[in-house]
């Protein structure tokens, strides 16, 4: 999975990226547009399970599920029209399967707002508008070749794709994200217009970026935005992220216990917060398998079948898939291996037509 992290200028956008990545491969001065060419950082999804389940198995290695984050310049207004290099900017979004939106929460007279004053709600209007200006530009261009084909040519997909162009394009116009209207698009429509590789339709992430004093009022500043904006949303502060970065694990253990005694709170905002919810956005889960050699998280689509999820570790054990034993997590757990589960009658053979669900230790037989 490809996730990009894109907003305005000055938002402690590459200082996340670097946090999230554990590095300092993104330049993060205090000006805008230091980052000019995209950064990429390979990120695993840190769950506690499968250390719990490496814990019983004690297997050689543990292989993590994993997401690609981009960075890349900040944006500003009038990028869609090739203005600040926004343009080359906007053109290394597309193949992607989100957008992390960065928000400034935080007010810093040292750090140059890109607009002069901090507006949370007016940077998101700023960056929508750039994208959907975008969007709109590729669909007017394409529209009419596309209708002047149909003229000549009966096909009913074309037909289809020109009316879901025209939805697409009203939805634009009416200054609206078309991730809004994918619910009266199926799996078919997506696919017709799949090549096109629309800006607004991808599934956005708003990650609200705070200072150290707003931690205490994080939940009320998630719940807030995530009724405005009607997507998903979570907290994040990359300068704290950033002076961790450089811990030990017991010292960044120590420090944030002490943190959480000081501000008299529960626990903190965490970058695996954000991925966490950047996978999941997506559609994305993950199975296990584990044993002696290797404890593992496999990605899959949340409605992959056996067979499917077979595919991901070899497409030879989907196309000669049998059968699967499966155990929930809990379960396995709660037994503490194979054997004891399936002695108490918690194993199950599940065949062609099971949907995965997340949780799920899986051993696939098929026969080659």
């Amino acid at each position: 999975m490809k996730i990009w992290i894109v907003w305005l200028p000055n938002v402690w956008k590459s200082t996340l990226f670097n946090a999230l990545t554990n590095s300092y491969s993104a330049p993060a001065e205090n000006f805008p547009f230091c980052t000019i060419e995209p950064n990429v950082g390979i990120v695993d999804v840190k769950d506690p399970r499968i250390e719990k389940l490496a814990e019983i198995s004690q297997p050689k290695k543990i292989t993590h599920a994993n997401i690609e984050f981009v960075d890349i310049a900040g944006l500003v207004r009038w990028a869609w029209k090739w203005e600040w290099l926004g343009n080359k900017f906007l053109s290394n979004i597309r193949e992607v399967d989100a957008i992390v939106q960065v928000l400034r929460y935080f007010k810093d007279a040292d750090v140059v707002h890109v607009e002069w004053e901090v507006n949370l709600m007016r940077d998101i209007d700023i960056i929508n508008s750039e994208l959907i200006f975008s969007d709109l530009e590729k669909i007017e261009r394409i529209l009419p070749w596309i209708k002047k084909k149909m003229q000549t040519t009966w096909d009913k997909f074309l037909k289809r794709e020109v009316e879901i162009l025209e939805l697409i394009q009203q939805t634009l116009e009416g200054n609206k994200l078309a991730n809004t209207i994918v619910d009266q698009l199926d799996e078919q429509d997506m696919k017709l217009i799949r090549s096109y590789w629309f800006l607004t339709i991808k599934p956005f992430v708003y990650a609200i970026n705070v200072w150290q004093d707003d931690i205490p009022n994080k939940d009320q500043i998630q719940k807030e935005l995530q009724e405005k904006l009607q997507s998903p949303v979570v907290i994040v502060c990359a300068k704290l992220e950033s002076e961790m970065m450089g811990m030990e694990k017991d010292e960044k253990i120590q420090f944030v216990s002490e943190l959480l005694e000081i501000e008299n709170i529960e626990n903190i905002p965490t970058l695996d917060d954000l991925i966490t919810l950047a996978f999941d956005t997506v559609g994305l889960m993950y199975y296990f398998t584990t044993g002696e050699k290797e404890t593992r998280a496999w990605t899959i689509k949340k409605w992959f079948t056996a067979p499917q999820a077979a595919g991901v570790i070899h497409t030879d054990f989907e196309r000669w898939f049998i059968k699967a034993e499966v155990v929930s997590y809990v379960d396995f757990v709660n037994y503490g291996w194979w054997n004891k589960a399936k002695e108490n009658w918690k194993l199950r053979l599940e065949w062609k037509d099971y949907v995965v669900q997340d949780w799920d230790i899986i051993v696939f037989k098929f026969n080659v």
